[in-house]
């Protein structure tokens, strides 16, 4: 039986792209509108935040310490209280787009995703018409490579299988995928929809546990995380007591305790002072273990298969 508590009553206006660091025994995560990194030690309550000079998207660890972040074009090398190094620019040509979903994968490459902006300079909601986001992956040395046509709404999800298989999400659609991936190669192909038209909200963020299953995030009134198996059943939905969950890692002891961003975004008053823990960052026990987060530059699956090989 998963139990659900608030752990900080952060109040994001879009939380997002949460992370575990094992060395740190810390949360990381960022608000997008917001424009602000968050660090969060459970165990004793420490909080630290940090301002961000642009939306801020998407963040990973990196193996030589620090942070790749994704920012709204760009993006960056971080370290806290340092400056954003802008490190590559996945879309230079396309100005109406804006990066989105970000993750490092297990070849220690970083996969971010993009999308027609939705955010006026102002941080409010904008129209968005038109289905233009794609993935790409950024490897150590900067090159970026496009894996897919521009052709998504809303970029959300990522999760690389053991068996050698891909997740990723369209929000607008409210659909989830499933590719072919070789990591070996930084490909992706033969895109398969297993989850159509779920009736709790929308897909945003997700993540996977230690025993293959997703996480997914139901943002947009969903109120709720879905777990499905690798074809998609549903196996657990999680009730949230916020109306927008947004992303989700484990973390904590033995990577037992699965952390939920949430947004506020957009949301009236009135809703607000009825939901006061909208934007709130909760944690779900009960519900699996997780594995532990790759970094940016770092190839551990790959270095221990060739030791093993060498031996």
């Amino acid at each position: 039986m998963s139990e659900v508590s608030l752990i900080l009553d952060a109040k994001d206006i879009v939380g997002e792209s949460i992370l575990w660091s094992e060395e740190e025994k810390a949360l990381y995560w960022v608000d997008i509108v917001g424009k602000r990194i968050h660090r969060l030690e459970p165990e004793n309550g420490r909080h630290d935040l940090w301002p961000t000079p642009d939306f801020v998207t998407s963040i990973g660890m990196r193996a030589d310490g620090g942070f790749i972040v994704g920012l709204t074009r760009a993006v960056c090398l971080w370290t806290p209280e340092g400056v954003f190094e802008e490190f590559a620019v996945p879309e230079p040509d396309l100005p109406e787009n804006r990066l989105n979903e970000g993750r490092v994968s297990p070849d220690g490459s970083f996969w971010v995703a993009t999308m027609q902006s939705n955010l006026n300079p102002d941080g409010s909601p904008k129209d968005m018409d038109r289905q233009s986001g794609a993935i790409y992956r950024i490897d150590p040395a900067g090159h970026v490579a496009q894996l897919t046509p521009n052709e998504y709404g809303i970029s959300n999800t990522m999760g690389w299988t053991r068996d050698d298989r891909f997740f990723f999400a369209d929000t607008l659609a409210n659909e989830i995928y499933v590719f072919d991936c070789d990591l070996s190669a930084g490909t992706i192909d033969n895109r398969r929809t297993i989850s159509a038209g779920f009736e709790r909200g929308l897909p945003d963020g997700s993540c996977l546990d230690a025993e293959g299953r997703l996480w997914n995030c139901r943002v947009a009134g969903g109120a709720a995380v879905a777990g499905f198996d690798g074809n998609g059943r549903l196996l657990e939905l999680v009730e949230l007591p916020a109306s927008w969950p947004t992303s989700c890692a484990f973390g904590g002891a033995d990577l037992a305790a699965l952390y939920v961003t949430s947004a506020r975004f957009a949301m009236p008053g009135a809703h607000l002072d009825a939901h006061p823990l909208e934007g709130g960052l909760f944690a779900v026990e009960g519900v699996g273990r997780g594995l532990a987060e790759p970094k940016f530059g770092s190839a551990p699956d790959i270095t221990r298969s060739a030791l093993e090989i060498a031996r």
